[in-house]
């Protein structure tokens, strides 16, 4: 008696295991809805270490403490690095610009990024670099920009203004109301 009532118990157990599996489906569509609606992101990760190859050279490396992918959302996709981010980006000649800020916004759809909170973008191999509370930077024109005050640290000289706008190395500026001293080679 014992072993059947045993015997009925183990299917009763197998019969509710199997309905539960069954019973948990859920579509990845409405899985993304619901994280889209209540804000949430699709994806996390903590110390990511990101590096950008194209033909099997490096071409940029992403370190942040957090990323948050919100590539869920219809209208504006993007991927939010809340406590900052590192981005090194090397060039053809192997030179580097490195920009550093204490949060990143980067829209998917665009390839428009917002960089705020002690923002720095260091040219080593000319010596330059820019210093902001703000910048946006378009990745597919290789271009960056501010409204904001800016100070930009060159070999000769430190510029002070508000507005800035740059290609990605600070080789080529296009500075707004600046002031401070600068130095102008008048040599051919």
């Amino acid at each position: 008696m014992a072993k059947k009532i045993s015997y009925h118990l183990l299917n009763i157990a197998t019969i509710l295991i199997v309905a539960m599996f069954f019973s948990c489906g859920n579509d990845i569509k409405e899985v993304q809805d619901f994280l889209a609606e209540k804000n949430l992101p699709i994806g996390a990760a903590k110390n990511v270490y990101l590096i950008h190859t194209d033909s099997g050279k490096v071409k940029s490396i992403l370190t942040a403490p957090v990323m948050h992918d919100f590539s869920n959302r219809e209208d504006h996709p993007y991927t939010l690095f809340p406590d900052g981010l590192q981005i090194i980006s090397f060039d053809a000649k192997g030179d580097s610009v490195i920009l550093t800020a204490g949060y990143s916004i980067t829209f998917t759809n665009t390839n428009i990024s917002e960089v705020k909170d002690s923002v720095s973008v260091v040219n080593p191999a000319e010596k330059t670099k820019l210093l902001t509370s703000q910048l946006f930077w378009d990745s597919n024109e290789h271009y960056i920009y501010t409204e904001k005050k800016f100070t930009l640290i060159t070999q000769l000289d430190t510029i002070h203004g508000v507005g800035f706008e740059s290609n990605e190395d600070l080789s080529k500026v296009n500075m707004k109301s600046i002031k401070g001293s600068v130095y102008v080679n008048e040599s051919p």
